[in-house]
C-alpha cells in the first residue's frame, strides 16, 4: 500500500468528517455526511489561512487519516511559534498499523521546519488509548487544560 501525506481537498470533507464521527465522543458531535454548510465554511477558513492545514493520510487514493495543524505565534519561549495538533483520527479499519504514528511524524516534521520551538495537543481525559498512543510518541502531560463551551454542539 502507497500511503501519502498532503492538504485536504474539498472532496476529502466527507471522508474526515466520517473519521471525526467514528467514535463515542465524535458520534455526538458531528454529522457523519459532513455535507452542513458549517463544514465546509471551516474548511474554506483553514484553506485560506497559510497558518492552519488540515492534512490527510491517503492510502492509495483512500482518506485513511487525518489531523488539523495550526501554527500560533506566542511571546513565550522568547517569541518561538508552537504547532498545535487537533483532530487525529485514523480510519477504524486502518488502526494499529503505524498510520497515525507515521501521520503525527509527518506532522511534528511541518512543525520543525516551519522552525517551532514546541508541538502540543489534547486529547479528552476519557481516550485512554490515544493519551497512551500519544504517550509513546514522546508527548508528556505536562500542563492541565481546561475549556469553556460557547454554544450547544
Amino acid at each position: 500500500m502507497s500511503t501519502i501525506f498532503r492538504s485536504a481537498r474539498r472532496e476529502d470533507l466527507e471522508a474526515v468528517v466520517r473519521m471525526l464521527s467514528e467514535d463515542t465522543l465524535g458520534s455526538t458531535r458531528e454529522d457523519i455526511d459532513g455535507s452542513s454548510a458549517a463544514y465546509h465554511a471551516a474548511f474554506d477558513a483553514i484553506e485560506a489561512d497559510a497558518n492552519n492545514d488540515v492534512i490527510v493520510a491517503d492510502c492509495d487514493g483512500r482518506v485513511a487519516g487525518v489531523l488539523q495543524l495550526t501554527f500560533v505565534p506566542n511571546l513565550t519561549h522568547r517569541g518561538g511559534w508552537r504547532a498545535q495538533i487537533e483532530g487525529v483520527r485514523v480510519a477504524a479499519d486502518q488502526r494499529s498499523r503505524g498510520l497515525g504514528a507515521e501521520l503525527l511524524k509527518h506532522a511534528i516534521e511541518r512543525a520543525r521546519s516551519r522552525g517551532c520551538v514546541l508541538v502540543q495537543l489534547t486529547s479528552d481525559k476519557r481516550r485512554d488509548a490515544a493519551i497512551r498512543f500519544y504517550e509513546r510518541l514522546g508527548f508528556e502531560a505536562t500542563h492541565e487544560g481546561m475549556k469553556l463551551f460557547l454554544r450547544d454542539a
